[in-house]
């Protein structure tokens, strides 16, 4: 049975170096394009710029088409979102996050076209060594 897409960026994700190698290539077997990386701040803005520029630097979305960036950007924000507990105001997250996050782009279930998901998992807490805590967002959009 095929893994979920919106699965298979949060397993990614969490996993450690070695299991995530080969999550990652079970999921290219299985059909999707993926992405990994990380981002630490307290600006929004700068972890939706890291998503986006290493998923267009892996050629996971098309910088000519409106869509495929558009479909990107939401499922980012959708992400911040969860991390941020839906508290989100794109500029200061007013808190320190440190986060690695996931991209995965392909079909889903038996739909036509591709979809986009980005999982985002980390710390987040106040700019103090040892005031963070684990958090997770995910979002999925339709490209």
């Amino acid at each position: 049975m095929k893994i979920s897409l919106g699965r298979l960026a949060i397993l990614i994700s969490i996993l450690s170096e070695k299991e995530r190698e080969r999550m990652m290539e079970t999921g290219k077997q299985e059909g999707y394009r993926i992405c990994t990386g990380k981002v630490g701040t307290m600006n929004a803005e700068k972890v939706i710029s890291a998503v986006m520029t290493a998923a267009k630097r892996e050629n996971l979305w098309d910088a000519e088409s409106f869509r495929e960036e558009h479909a990107l950007y939401d499922a980012t924000v959708e992400a911040l979102s969860g991390i941020c507990r839906g508290q989100l105001v794109l500029s200061e997250v007013q808190r320190t996050v440190g986060l690695f996050f996931t991209v995965v782009r392909g079909q889903m279930h038996h739909t036509k076209g591709d979809w986009i998901a980005v999982c985002l998992y980390g710390t987040i807490g106040a700019p103090i060594k040892g005031f963070e805590h684990e958090t997770i967002g995910l979002g999925i959009n339709h490209i």
